[in-house]
């Protein structure tokens, strides 16, 4: 009597990828490449692809930085990130009035790096106290008077027309440190199979070489404040440089000195 032989899945790797659009490029590299068939991958706000790769519900996560420090083992898995070199034009301050007369910030719900980002800026280099209050949906209908808030990722876009006072956080960290930003890393919480690391990489390396040619299915995001060419090639940088791992470094730092991690790229 012959036996039936159960037939062998392949293993998936579980990655969670933020949703916005500045994660256009890598997510187009990742669809578009062989290695599609070896990962199994969602799309979330970065808060909730923070609390999956902690929950260990995925393997690799494209995560807010800020994150790192409650890990048990971060590795960063790849040479590319979301990152900014001074105005980021999708992580910022909104406010009614200027910066003297903000008393109260509403934090955005979907970061947890933008929201230490701000209450560091504010206490370093703004040097003022405010009364911070954690934002729910719906929370930028609030910024009026001396409320502002911070608000992230594609939001962003629609309410730098809406509000006269915009300050971008990355460009403040830029004027207080002189370095660039990393927002967000690819990080697992254990280890992975170098060859595949190999192969995830090289199929965002790829995403990014195309990018100019994804714009063109993006372009309804263009207007005379937003480029989505120039967002996707001057605003956002997606390598991790020296200067943007000294930066990486120095924020991880502040929130825990104790933190430890390993770079595997």
């Amino acid at each position: 009597m012959e036996t039936e032989q159960a037939t062998q899945l392949p293993h998936l790797y579980r990655i969670s990828a933020v949703s916005y659009l500045n994660t256009k490029p890598l997510l187009f590299g990742l669809e578009n490449n062989p290695i599609y068939k070896k990962i199994k991958i969602t799309q979330d706000i970065p808060s909730l692809c923070a609390q999956k790769l902690l929950n260990d519900e995925v393997d690799i996560g494209l995560v807010p930085i800020a994150i790192i420090p409650q890990l048990k083992q971060p590795r960063i898995v790849s040479p590319y990130c979301i990152g900014a070199d001074g105005e980021v034009k999708t992580v910022c301050l909104f406010s009614a009035v200027p910066m003297e007369q903000i008393n109260t910030i509403y934090l955005d719900y979907q970061s947890r790096t933008s929201v230490l980002l701000v209450q560091l800026l504010m206490k370093e280099y703004w040097k003022k106290e405010v009364n911070f209050l954690p934002a729910t949906e719906g929370f930028e209908n609030v910024i009026k008077e001396d409320i502002a808030a911070v608000i992230i990722g594609d939001r962003a876009i629609t309410a730098a027309k809406k509000y006269p006072y915009v300050y971008d956080l990355s460009l403040a960290w830029k004027q207080h440190t002189g370095l660039p930003f990393v927002f967000a890393a690819w990080v697992s919480n254990k280890e992975i199979d170098a060859d595949f690391l190999d192969e995830f990489n090289a199929a965002i390396k790829n995403g990014l070489e195309h990018r100019l040619q994804l714009a063109d299915q993006f372009t309804s995001y263009n207007s005379d404040s937003f480029s989505i060419q120039e967002y996707w090639t001057k605003n956002i940088q997606y390598e991790i440089t020296p200067d943007k791992k000294q930066a990486f470094e120095l924020f991880i730092q502040k929130l825990n000195p104790k933190t430890q991690y390993i770079y595997c790229y």
